[in-house]
């Protein structure tokens, strides 16, 4: 890789040079954007905000639902050198305001209801705004209301900087593989988003080796994903792999649901689709409701496969899902830190249950619990310790937080805090997060270990186990969400309760049973424990977002 080094050059530019201009970039319900277009956008959004005083390095915070105007901020943001840096914007606003005054970012693309919500503190740190209107999937992504209180319409900042453009404005700075390019979030336990600091060639390394070396985009696929763009395992899997390659990415504006995401699959007829446990779990009871109303089965023929992270996906759910939809799930792991997934199940190479083997180009060491460096001697084969890996998409730190950095980043490598065991044969097995661990009668417990043996009960949709105290003492409590039609009784909750002594270690079984109309999701998708144990702590019932 040249030390010169762009990644708006490498995902979208790159295409153009390559005779792809015409080809289709971007699907967005009937509309449809060339590569060409996406270029186009983006030189003139960066010339907007080079004139918006936006130099290299500043950070760029991008709130916006998945429509093209996406592509045209992120892209043009790395084109001028700047650093990306992106929220949820469906986020509480005290969550959107933290972001804000974190980044200290000197442009904001957001929609109006975020930049109403975060005006004064985008003021404070002098932000300037583009707003771009929240629009169904498939209408006008560039529509135009009233004059925002604040901040330029994003049609408009398209126009200024095709006017900068046309009397030799800038949209463009040289960067090197190494000068900062992406942020990308994670929560710490203080429950505020931190920050882990990437380099442009970062993201080169892993679509290399993850995305085309292991699981194979290939030009001519159409990708399509449950998680957020925002989210970084999407901003890879739905905008950065296909545009490396050549393929087209299909968005849509709405919130992720079963009927939203089969409406996307019936338009598009993807290749790919980026999927988390708990959809493709709705996604079989969704199909299970149609064939009961007399409808046709929900059409995957088109899918090449599946990708899951996220959380851990329960060898039964993948039986029940490939037996009725086909195709094959690459389940794997990666993480913020190291931009993305580093160990996967891949074409040919499935073991259920297992998130596979390490991604060539990493190197992944399971060290004991209380290691602190890598240098510490390994986990025996098939004993349970603490996940390090190694490779060139590692982050450079954490932003403002040292400690946590020293903690987490030793060199090359990265203290993941996941729980793993690998096999003879090089399957690595999640087994939870070091933090997560319970302490019932003297020996540890995985949460995860009673999840997956709660899951492979007919009755039950999902659960989550927490370690709660009970005279004293700490005792696993299981939270089930019911299949549609099951009732909630004490019997079953005894049954729950057998279930899990049958089948492992006697003081695993959870003491208590608590059914539930769903479990909380972070804004990750991920089951929500914080909110889960602070639900618990205060009587009350647990809330999904």
């Amino acid at each position: 890789m040249s030390a010169v080094f762009n990644l708006a050059d490498y995902f979208l530019f790159d295409r153009l040079e390559e005779g792809l201009g015409d080809s289709t970039a971007l699907l967005f319900g009937e509309r449809r954007q060339t590569y060409r277009e996406v270029a186009d956008a983006t030189r003139e959004l960066a010339a907007h905000l080079h004139g918006a005083g936006v130099a290299t390095e500043q950070r760029v915070l991008i709130v916006l639902p998945d429509t093209p105007a996406y592509a045209a901020a992120f892209f043009a943001t790395l084109r001028l050198g700047a650093v990306v840096a992106m929220g949820n914007p469906h986020a509480p606003v005290e969550d959107l305001a933290h972001l804000v005054r974190y980044t200290r970012a000197r442009a904001i693309v957001t929609t109006p209801a975020v930049a109403a919500a975060i005006a004064k503190d985008a003021s404070d740190v002098g932000s300037h705004l583009v707003v771009v209107s929240e629009v169904a999937t498939g209408e006008d992504w560039l529509h135009v209301e009233d004059s925002p209180s604040n901040g330029i319409w994003l049609r408009n900042a398209l126009e200024d900087g095709r006017h900068r453009l046309e009397k030799g404005g800038k949209s463009q700075c040289i960067t090197l593989r190494d000068d900062p390019a992406i942020w990308l979030f994670t929560t710490g336990s203080t429950g505020k988003s931190k920050a882990a600091m990437h380099t442009h060639g970062d993201f080169a390394f892993n679509t290399e080796h993850y995305a085309i070396g292991t699981v194979g985009y290939r030009r001519g696929d159409i990708t399509v994903s449950v998680p957020r763009l925002f989210f970084g395992y999407a901003t890879g899997t739905n905008l950065m792999f296909p545009f490396r390659v050549g393929a087209t990415a299909a968005l849509f504006s709405e919130r992720p649901t079963p009927l939203v995401l089969a409406r996307a699959i019936e338009l598009y007829k993807p290749t790919i689709i980026t999927n988390v446990p708990t959809m493709m779990g709705q996604l079989l009871e969704d199909d299970d409701a149609r064939t009961a109303r007399g409808m046709p089965r929900l059409d995957l023929s088109k899918v090449r496969f599946h990708l899951s992270a996220g959380e851990a996906l329960p060898p039964a759910l993948l039986a029940r899902f490939t037996a009725r939809f086909g195709g094959e799930v690459y389940d794997g792991i990666g993480s913020a830190e190291m931009f993305h997934i580093y160990c996967s199940n891949r074409p040919g190479d499935v073991m259920p249950g297992s998130l596979g083997r390490v991604v060539e180009g990493y190197e992944i060491r399971i060290l004991p619990v209380e290691a602190d460096g890598v240098g510490a001697l390994p986990s025996a084969l098939g004993e349970t310790g603490v996940m390090w890996v190694k490779g060139d998409s590692v982050a450079q730190g954490y932003f403002q937080d040292r400690d946590k950095s020293w903690q987490t980043f030793h060199g090359h490598w990265c203290r993941t805090g996941d729980l793993f065991r690998v096999d003879e044969k090089g399957y690595f097995w999640f087994e939870g997060r070091a933090d997560d661990l319970l302490k019932v009668g003297g020996v540890w417990v995985a949460p995860l270990e009673v999840e997956n043996c709660v899951l492979e009960h007919a009755a039950v949709a999902a659960v989550a186990v927490l370690g709660v105290e009970h005279d004293g003492l700490t005792k696993p409590k299981a939270f089930v969400v019911l299949k549609t039609g099951v009732a909630a009784n004490d019997a079953l909750a005894d049954e729950l309760k057998a279930w899990v002594k049958e089948r492992l270690s006697k003081h695993k079984y959870p003491r208590t049973v608590a059914f539930v109309e769903e479990l909380p999701k972070n804004d990750r998708g991920k089951i929500d424990r914080k909110e889960l144990k602070r639900a618990e702590l205060n009587g009350e019932n647990p809330v999904g977002r």
